[in-house]
């Protein structure tokens, strides 16, 4: 299984070419570690300070003028992802999910989210463990991101949902407990956190480059030994026609 160390701003396409073909194991580098810790901070003053700021204690769209109390801010978090888990159609198979969750991580990991390092190295674990969450095929929206995708995503980190692991579909809490992991609760601003995005949107268009690569390998093969099987002419393949 291949180890991929993963630094912010820094993802290859052939890294991620890795992670749709073959399971990995995730390792955060430190480099990241102090800008997440920043903007958990950045967070963390607003509620201590009594400001309004939208996503972290105020409601969601027409509700944004609407303050929510201190003590409502995790309910609030939770509330979100559960609300928005609405997708439809048959679900993603492993590969665009870890497509998906890799991606997830690398922007969460950039430090400009609010969520902490705890939730993140919890999406870590459930990739290297090789629990997926039931992602539906359909439903996104578009607006704001991939909602309701990332909300199913994010379920499996509540515990809710259902999960894939070892090939069989588990309810969630089930499926973590097996691989040895435990759900997190989520703090303010960090359900939000999870569901903006374009994580799915973006793994549906690798998936796409990624297998018109291997149709094109393909062609080249199927050319050449179609040349070969009719006798044809080398000569048309000569570098310096093409160069000319």
């Amino acid at each position: 299984m291949n180890t991929m160390t993963l630094t912010p701003g820094q993802l290859s396409l052939s890294q991620l070419y890795d992670v749709w073909r073959h399971p990995v194991q995730l390792r955060l580098d430190a480099s990241a570690i102090g800008g997440i810790n920043a903007s958990v901070a950045c967070v963390n003053d607003i509620v201590a300070e009594g400001r309004t700021a939208y996503g972290i204690n105020t409601g969601f769209g027409l509700l944004a003028q609407t303050r929510i109390a201190d003590e409502d801010l995790q309910n609030l978090q939770r509330s979100l992802v559960l609300s928005h888990a609405a997708g439809v159609g048959d679900p993603l198979d492993d590969a665009m999910v870890r497509l998906i969750m890799v991606l997830k991580i690398n922007s969460l990991a950039r430090g400009f989210s609010g969520i902490r390092l705890s939730v993140i190295e919890a999406l870590i674990a459930l990739v290297n463990a090789g629990v997926y969450p039931l992602i539906p095929a359909k439903g996104s929206v578009g607006a704001s991101g991939d909602l309701a995708p990332l909300a199913h995503l994010s379920l499996t980190l509540l515990g809710e949902g259902k999960a894939r692991w070892q090939g069989e579909w588990l309810p969630a809490q089930t499926a973590l407990k097996k691989a040895g992991l435990e759900p997190v609760a989520l703090a303010a601003k960090e359900g939000l956190a999870l569901l903006n995005g374009t994580q799915a949107s973006t793994a549906f268009a690798l998936r796409g480059l990624f297998e018109a690569q291997e149709l094109f390998a393909s062609a080249v093969v199927c050319g050449a030994l179609t040349t070969e099987a009719v006798l044809g002419s080398r000569r048309p393949f000569d570098a310096r026609i093409h160069a000319a």
